[in-house]
């Protein structure tokens, strides 16, 4: 039997949430074992993706939840909540990695081991196999909790690659003798931190956005406008607006018809208008239409 949709989402987030804390015990074990800046501040990452896919967790079970009386429009938001959350963690973890990198500018050279170059390759190609795992999922089911965790993973991803790149470098430096290269490490740390910090910015003003209520694309509120227009008794397109409710959509819509018509007749407009809408877009959940009268010669 195929999973349903909120399992699905909550599975993907039960795997990331597991998978954070085995990588962040084994990138600080490691890292504070053989000295390795980049991979303990990897590490120290992971420990924040536990704290906000843990967020991300509890926001999809919440975001599932049906309309009751204090929530009318459902609980879509909670995800959005979530995923500014995560972006607040990344934006703190860049931070840490950034500061920590820098001030190993400033010590003498650790001398790499082979065991972090290998603890990095494995948290690179694990947390890239939960990359394409955790968006794939988000995108099918339009989650923003699972977005939110897959670009999380992506962060990590980058942290994972400049730790090979920093920790692989060193280790060439020692076996060909070139000084230069004992820095690479932290060099790797801060380039990671901007990576990073880049991703949580992105993702803190998509966040913002929503939860400010910004519209839909104008490509979106257009192909409203021309299937409602289709109708029809629709004689003028006032107004349609819609916007972002967590992983659905809600639209309203303000459109005048003949000033005659009947009550009844208004009310099956308005249920046309409805069908219609949520018809050509499946993320609609909601269409809110209001009748305007219109008169012969407008």
């Amino acid at each position: 039997m195929s999973l349903s949709q909120p399992s699905k989402s909550l599975l993907a987030i039960w795997i990331s949430l597991i998978s954070n804390i085995l990588l962040t015990l084994l990138k600080t074990g490691v890292g504070l074992a053989f000295g390795s800046s980049v991979l303990i501040a990897d590490g120290i990452h992971n420990a924040g993706d536990i704290i906000a896919t843990v967020a991300a967790l509890t926001s999809s079970m919440v975001s599932k939840k049906p309309a009751d009386d204090d929530h009318p429009y459902g609980h879509g938001k909670a995800e959005v909540v979530a995923s500014a959350f995560v972006a607040i963690v990344l934006g703190l973890a860049a931070i840490w990695i950034g500061y920590h990198s820098i001030v190993s500018l400033t010590e003498p050279a650790a001398s790499e081991s082979t065991l972090p170059l290998v603890a990095a390759v494995i948290s690179l190609l694990w947390k890239l196999a939960l990359y394409v795992y955790t968006i794939r999922i988000g995108r099918q089911e339009k989650s923003k909790s699972v977005l939110a965790t897959a670009y999380d993973h992506l962060a990590d991803v980058y942290a994972s690659l400049a730790a090979v790149l920093g920790i692989g470098l060193a280790l060439i430096g020692n076996h060909m003798d070139w000084s230069w290269t004992a820095y690479g490490d932290p060099i790797a740390g801060i380039i990671v931190s901007l990576l990073v910090l880049k991703l949580a910015v992105e993702m803190g003003k998509e966040a913002v956005d929503i939860l400010m209520e910004r519209t839909v694309s104008a490509e979106r509120l257009a192909r409203y406008e021309k299937v409602i227009f289709e109708l029809e008794p629709i004689k003028r397109m006032d107004r349609v607006r819609a916007r972002e409710h967590g992983h659905y959509i809600i639209v309203d819509v303000r459109v005048g018809i003949p000033s005659y018509y009947t009550i009844q007749q208004g009310h099956d407009i308005s249920r046309e208008i409805k069908r219609c809408v949520m018809e050509c877009d499946e993320d609609v959940i909601e269409v809110m239409v209001h009748l305007n009268p219109w008169n012969e010669g407008e």
